[in-house]
C-alpha cells in the first residue's frame, strides 16, 4: 500500500459529479489537488472552499478549455510550477451526447474526440516526465461503452474506445516508472437533463446488482489504482454493477 499523503493529483473536469467525488476521496487520503474546470466556476470555488476548510492551501483551481492544446499543456506546467511535483493524472473530463449517423456533423466529431481522447493524450505527454520522477500513475475515466456500442452515440463510443486503447499503449510506453489504467463507469450518474425514468428502470433491471452506483464507487476505484495497485497497469476496471456481463 502506497501512502498518498502530500502527493499531488491533477484532475480534469474535477469540479462536478464523478470528478468532484474523486477529488474529495483523494483529498481525504492526504493528497494535494489541482482541479481543472471549464465552465463550472461556482462549483469549483465551492469545492475548493470545502476542501481547504479541512486542510488549508491544499487545492488549486485551473480553468481551461481542453479543446485548446496549448492550454492543455499549460495545466501540467502550472501544476508543477506551483506545487513542485505531480504524482497522478486523472483524465476525467468528458463530453457525452448522441450523434445519430444521419445527422452527426464534423463539429461534433471534433468536440468529442478532442475532449475525450486528444486532450488525455497531450496531457499524458506533458505529465509523463514529471510522473516518471515520482513513479506516479495515470487513470483514465473511460466508459463501459468503450467495449459495447450505445445506439446513436457512435462518436462518443469511438472516443472512449480510443481512450481505452490509449491506456494500454501508454502503459506499455511509460512502464516501468509510470502505471496507466482506466476505470469504466456503468450506471453511476444519469446524464444531466435525462429524465426518462422508465428507461432508467429498464437499464437497472438488466444489471445483475439491480442498483445504480454513485460517484464514490468510481472514486474508491481510482484511489485503489493510485495507492494499492502497484503491480497493475494497462487494465480497465468496469464499475458497472455487472452491466458488462449481460446483453
Amino acid at each position: 500500500m502506497t501512502s498518498l499523503q502530500d502527493k499531488v493529483a491533477l484532475i480534469t473536469g474535477g469540479s462536478r459529479r464523478i470528478g468532484a467525488g474523486t477529488a474529495r476521496m483523494l483529498h481525504q487520503s492526504g493528497m494535494k489537488l489541482v482541479i481543472h474546470y471549464r465552465r463550472s466556476a461556482d462549483q469549483a470555488e465551492a469545492l475548493r472552499a470545502e476542501l481547504c476548510a479541512a486542510r488549508p492551501d491544499s487545492v488549486m483551481l485551473i480553468r481551461g478549455d481542453l479543446m485548446e492544446i496549448a492550454k492543455v499543456k499549460n495545466l501540467v506546467r502550472q501544476c508543477v510550477s506551483e506545487l513542485g511535483r505531480l504524482d497522478a493524472l486523472i483524465n476525467n473530463a468528458s463530453l457525452f451526447y448522441p450523434t445519430p449517423l444521419h445527422s452527426a456533423g464534423e463539429d461534433q466529431w471534433q468536440a468529442l474526440l478532442d475532449t475525450n481522447l486528444k486532450a488525455p493524450f497531450f496531457l499524458s505527454q506533458a505529465a509523463a516526465p514529471h510522473l516518471k520522477k515520482t513513479r506516479g500513475a495515470i487513470v483514465n475515466i473511460t466508459d463501459i461503452y468503450a467495449r459495447r456500442p450505445l445506439s446513436e452515440h457512435a462518436i462518443y463510443c469511438a472516443s472512449k474506445a480510443g481512450l481505452w486503447s490509449l491506456t494500454r499503449s501508454l502503459a506499455h510506453e511509460l512502464g516501468p516508472q509510470v502505471r496507466v489504467n482506466a476505470v469504466a463507469p456503468g450506471a453511476i450518474l444519469w446524464p444531466e437533463h435525462d429524465t426518462d425514468e422508465l428507461a432508467h428502470q429498464r437499464l437497472v433491471s438488466r444489471t445483475p446488482l439491480k442498483s445504480v452506483g454513485d460517484a464514490d464507487d468510481i472514486a474508491r476505484t481510482v484511489k485503489f489504482l493510485l495507492a494499492d495497485a502497484g503491480f497493475i497497469t494497462g487494465q480497465m476496471i468496469a464499475v458497472d454493477g455487472g452491466r458488462g456481463i449481460v446483453e
